[in-house]
């Protein structure tokens, strides 16, 4: 009975499971010898923030770590430098050592916000790869063909279209398979982009003969805020783990009624019955969307930061839109160049990605100066103290002198 309640909590929100019978058989070596298994799941530093979406596997390696998995949390140092074209069009850009470095630091500072330390161990995939050496990569490469390869989705695509493929693209999911070799895993975890890869790890433990084959986990890719494309920070529809709490609960409260129930599965600590209750109270109309909004809101405020900051994030929201308020708290910006384009303005405040963005902001109705709304994007601003708004939840004040 412990052995099929720990799976249907495990198989909860996942997109798919290769070789359940891997699971349960470490699940039950666990409750029954107290035998503990290897998870693995790979991070390529390329940001310095965790965001929710991110968390949707974290949380499901914490989950596992109650199960008796020993989480081995990957930072890929070295495949970071190479860069993993996975749902690209095109060659993704290198990172240099410093910066994977330096937001692997983050990473580390930020996954025990959800990972068991004691049951958790970082490792760094240039320890082994870096010793693999010329002979030994090229020994690697001979345990999978160039037809192969090409099946996957997105080489497939670009090598139809013609559009080039490095040959180190080709090595990156051998040397991310590789890895399942060198930490031995027995169960591998990872995005639903990741299936080519996850798999790369099975068909390389069976060549290297290391005595196990990994299972593989796939949990699905979270929507970001707009409810179409997966949360993803260069689109700008991410809620960031380390976000302001006023800022996460007002992105949370920004997300549509359906895809609210999808962040429910996915995030929420809730049981299943629990939500699916919720979901009848509201669709019976004896609970608010927005109310029903506000709790999983306030629930993220308080596990990436704490109770109290989630109360004053939602008092602080309901005070903000519901009396039309500025925040008590906004950050202040000085420019010394007078006047200043409001489009650059929004953009020097860190409120808009682009120029681009603001002008189409602007044409929106959704930019306001001093709470008016600006409908001339070519506006300059003179000396002197402004209050800048994008849409509900941004705000910066800025000193133009």
């Amino acid at each position: 009975m412990r052995i099929q309640n720990a799976l249907k909590e495990i198989k909860r929100g996942i997109s798919e499971i290769i070789d359940e019978e891997r699971v349960v058989t470490l699940l039950k070596n666990y409750f029954e010898k107290g035998e503990t298994f290897l998870v693995k799941a790979g991070f390529d530093p390329t940001a310095p923030d965790l965001h929710l979406g991110h968390t949707v596997l974290l949380q499901k390696m914490a989950l596992l770590q109650k199960f008796g998995a020993i989480v081995q949390f990957l930072i890929g140092d070295f495949t970071g430098m190479i860069g993993d074209p996975t749902g690209k069009n095109e060659t993704r850009k290198k990172l240099t050592r410093e910066v994977v470095l330096a937001n692997a630091q983050s990473y580390k500072e930020q996954v025990f916000k959800i990972l068991d330390p004691e049951k958790t161990v970082v490792l760094f995939n240039s320890e082994w790869i870096e010793a693999l050496g010329a002979s030994g990569l090229v020994e690697l490469t001979t345990t999978f063909n160039v037809a192969r390869m090409l099946e996957r989705e997105d080489f497939e695509k670009r090598y139809k279209s013609q559009t080039p493929i490095s040959i180190s693209e080709f090595i990156y999911p051998l040397l991310q398979g590789y890895d399942s070799v060198a930490m031995k895993s027995d169960i591998e975890m990872g995005g639903t982009d990741q299936k080519f890869n996850l798999l790369m790890g099975r068909h390389l433990q069976r060549a290297y003969n290391i005595g196990k084959e990994q299972a593989v986990i796939m949990m699905p890719l979270l929507e970001g805020l707009d409810g179409v494309n997966k949360m993803s920070k260069s689109l700008g529809n991410y809620i960031g783990v380390t976000d302001a709490p006023s800022d996460m609960f007002g992105k949370m409260l920004s997300i549509s009624d359906d895809l609210m129930w999808r962040y429910y599965e996915l995030l929420s600590t809730k049981s299943l019955e629990e939500i699916e209750a919720l979901k009848k109270d509201v669709a019976a109309g004896t609970i608010h969307p927005k109310h029903a909004k506000e709790m999983i809101a306030a629930e993220m405020v308080e596990r990436y930061h704490d109770k109290a900051e989630a109360l004053e994030a939602q008092a602080e929201f309901d005070r903000v839109h519901s009396q039309n308020e500025i925040p008590t708290d906004i950050e202040t910006f000085t420019c010394k160049e007078s006047p200043i384009w409001i489009a650059k303005a929004l953009v020097d405040c860190g409120l808009e990605i682009s120029t681009s963005q603001a002008r189409r902001d602007i044409k929106q109705g959704a930019i306001k100066l001093d709470q008016d709304k600006v409908d001339d994007e070519q506006l300059q601003l003179e000396c002197g103290e402004y209050i800048l708004q994008v849409g509900k939840r941004k705000f910066a004040r800025l000193k133009v002198q």
